[in-house]
């Protein structure tokens, strides 16, 4: 809805209809105890409250993709720390082989 500002256009970019979209605002809104949209008849526009929340939230969806990222990655064992311990002899043995692997 921010970024069309336009009530039925929002709900067609997110294949719902309007009037469902427009109460889950109003219930944001309620929520948290502020504007987020000024409306008029003909047109809408972000309050300053609003500009804050859609940035805020862009920060905390660009920060929850990160750390989707960085979850399977470890998961996959591509992030983190090897420790190896080993004795004098292995050096010339076994850890070479299984370093290699």
């Amino acid at each position: 809805m921010a970024e069309e500002l336009h009530f039925s256009r929002a709900a067609q970019r997110l294949c719902i209809s309007q009037p469902p979209l427009s109460q889950q605002i109003r219930d944001l809104e309620d929520e948290l105890g502020v504007k987020l949209f000024e409306r008029t008849k003909r047109q809408v526009h972000l309050t300053e409250a609003g500009k804050v929340f859609l940035e805020r939230s862009y920060g905390v969806l660009a920060q929850l993709e990160q750390a989707i990222v960085v979850t399977q990655q470890i998961g996959r064992g591509e992030v983190g720390r090897l420790a190896i311990g080993f004795v004098d002899s292995a050096m010339y043995t076994l850890l070479p082989e299984i370093v290699r692997v």
